[in-house]
């Protein structure tokens, strides 16, 4: 390889860095978020389908009692918020953490479940993609101990 070819390449490797802005390994995990926050419909998709989230949880009597005395629309609002900080959008949620938001709630495993269905239910409705579905669940799955058994 001649000095003009090691330059040239050298060059297209510099012009590469620099258009995904300067850090490769930031850029492409901000990259794999915006695609989940994209995927879920942005703010307006991500509202939505708390929206519907919050209708299945209305209609389903196994946990339905957990919600009766909550203000719903700071709930959506808070829940809008942790989906679309957690996939990656220009959200910051603002809301309680989840031990001191379930704590005294006595959330169950089977409730929890519930609400899962519930949210799997309308990323159907909505079609968000299975693997969309999936990276949001596996978000979401760690709270689990935070919440059941509070």
């Amino acid at each position: 390889m001649n000095k003009l070819q090691t330059g040239c390449i050298h060059l297209v490797g510099l012009i590469f860095i620099v258009a995904i802005g300067f850090s490769p390994i930031t850029s492409t995990v901000a990259h794999a978020n915006d695609s989940l926050y994209d995927a879920l419909g942005g703010t307006d998709g991500i509202e939505k389908l708390v929206e519907e989230l919050l209708f299945n949880v209305a209609e389903d009597r196994r946990i339905r009692h957990h919600f009766m005395d909550i203000d719903v629309v700071r709930l959506h609002e808070k829940l809008s918020e942790q989906i679309c900080e957690l996939a990656g959008g220009p959200c910051t949620y603002t809301g309680d953490d989840m031990v001191k938001s379930h704590t005294g709630m006595g959330v169950t495993r089977s409730d929890f479940n519930a609400l899962v269905e519930g949210l799997q239910l309308a990323m159907d409705d909505l079609n968000i993609s299975i693997s969309a579905q999936n990276r949001l669940l596996a978000l979401l799955a760690p709270m689990h101990d935070e919440i059941v058994g509070r």
